[in-house]
């Protein structure tokens, strides 16, 4: 008897909660990433790509960039931008209710007046020339916006102080990017390949030895690379004469070793910058923040520069011709209505996505002089409160990553200078008594006490960590040592 085989079919049901990203979403957040000189390059790449879009004539208020027009952006019928519209409207309205009802306000000065006080240069930036070179290095796409964040993390004197995990879960949470350690150190060997010598280390010892193997092979270059290798804090600590013994050197060997090691840039960053003048002339800020006498802190944003822009009339009335003989269309017909509101459509998303890149960056920056008033007030960084972009996400009802697009790569000018927006943030110190006590006052505090030392009695590290509980700086020594290079400020020993 033959077995009967059965086949059972079964269906099951499963919850699942899947978030997907619209193509709106994503082109607000990269517009939102973007300052101003490159918004107003994508603008103008916009324009050419799409004729449906047109320059505002400018009595045309429905895409004024003014600061109510930013609160009321033109209704929409879609739904989610709705919701997230108001709760950045409900956002921005309760700002400010505490810390003391300190007051921000948007507007003040034309930008007009302001920008005659920069001069903006065409030279190149320290950043631009390193991307650059990152252009004509054979990179894929991936490996390209690696890399631009590897030069965006380094610090003014060129190096890599970040550590390779925490570029890892930025790039995963902030910018979507999957990758590892160490395709991250793959791609930051290719630029540390850059000029000028040493950049992109991650220390000074790194950074010696990066230029010196930049070097012809000589035995000159092998004692060289010798010192920095297994002499290296001899050399930071220029016993000479120990390493003149260890080596067995003459004297002129010993004085012609140490007249090149001294030729090593420590800061290949630094020097470059002034290569190239980097400097505030060559910034185009994206806010303008003012303080007045009375300590009253106005602000606006930097769209001098941006044209407003809006749908083609002619297309606008094409789309609605067609529309309206729906039925007696001819093939060709149709494929022109297809054509026309993909256009009139993208025109659409692009200006709405202006409107919210505009909104964001009030929302951000309103938050951010809220928080740190008493700084804007007398320009004194010691008076820089601890401030993470978890504190502004939170204070502004926008997610992280929107906080951290909004604080990458953008300038604000003050009465104090111009800074990037990443200045304004800190972390915090947490003392033993659970005091919180900012991170830059600290440093700030400890700057002022090495200037003000005698030269020839400069303070040890332990010293300075007396001096700064003095001051209400409860400090750990080896905090006092980190803190201090950080700020570049050698050991005693050197400062004489």
């Amino acid at each position: 008897m033959a077995q009967e085989q059965i086949q059972e079919q079964q269906q099951t049901q499963s919850l699942k909660q899947i978030q997907g990203i619209t193509q709106q979403q994503l082109l607000q957040a990269q517009l939102i990433e973007l300052p101003v000189a490159q918004l107003l390059e994508r603008v103008n790449a916009e324009m050419d790509d799409n004729p449906a879009l047109e320059l505002s004539t400018g009595d045309d208020s429905e895409y004024s960039e003014t600061f109510d027009d930013a609160d009321n952006p033109e209704p929409s019928d879609d739904y989610e931008r709705e919701e997230r519209q108001s709760a950045l409207d409900a956002a921005l309205e309760s700002i400010g209710r505490d810390d003391e009802e300190l007051p921000v306000y948007h507007g003040g000065q034309s930008y007009q007046e302001e920008r005659e006080e920069l001069v903006y240069g065409a030279s190149q930036s320290f950043y631009d020339l390193l991307k650059e070179q990152m252009g004509t290095t054979n990179l894929d796409e991936h490996e390209r916006d690696i890399m631009e964040y590897l030069i965006g993390s380094l610090d003014e004197d060129g190096l890599l102080r970040k550590s390779l995990e925490s570029i890892c879960d930025e790039l995963a949470i902030y910018h979507n990017l999957d990758t590892s350690v160490r395709e991250i150190e793959k791609i930051l060997h290719r630029l540390q390949e850059f000029d000028p010598a040493g950049i992109g280390a991650r220390n000074l010892q790194e950074c010696l030895l990066l230029q010196i193997q930049r070097r012809d092979p000589s035995h000159l270059r092998d004692l060289m690379e010798r010192v920095v290798k297994e002499y290296f804090e001899a050399f930071t600590k220029k016993h000479w004469q120990k390493l003149q013994q260890a080596l067995q050197l003459s004297d002129i060997q010993a004085e012609t070793l140490i007249g090149e090691l001294r030729k090593l840039n420590p800061k290949p960053g630094a020097s470059l910058g002034e290569t190239v003048g980097r400097s505030l002339q060559q910034i185009t800020p994206d806010f303008i923040i003012d303080t007045q006498d009375d300590g009253t802190v106005t602000f606006q944003l930097n769209m001098s520069d941006v044209p407003e822009l809006h749908v083609s009339q002619s297309f606008s009335d094409t789309l609605r011709e067609y529309q309206g003989n729906k039925e007696k269309m001819s093939r060709q017909m149709k494929e022109a209505l297809l054509y026309t509101k993909k256009k009139v459509d993208a025109a659409q998303g692009f200006i709405e996505a202006i409107k919210a890149r505009q909104h964001t960056l009030t929302v951000t920056m309103k938050a951010i002089i809220q928080w740190q008033h008493r700084y804007f007030e007398e320009g004194d960084e010691a008076l820089l409160r601890p401030m993470i972009l978890k504190d502004i996400a939170e204070k502004t009802g926008l997610d992280l990553s929107t906080v951290s697009r909004v604080s990458n790569s953008k300038y604000a000018q003050t009465r104090w200078g111009t800074f990037p927006l990443r200045h304004f943030f800190s972390d915090s110190y947490v003392t033993a008594e659970g005091d919180e006590l900012s991170t830059r006052e600290i440093k700030a505090t400890l700057q002022d006490i090495v200037e003000a030392e005698d030269k020839q009695h400069p303070y040890s590290d332990e010293a300075l960590g007396k001096l700064l509980a003095e001051k209400g700086y409860p400090i750990a020594r080896r905090t006092v040592a980190k803190y201090r290079e950080q700020l570049g400020i050698p050991i005693a020993r050197l400062r004489k």
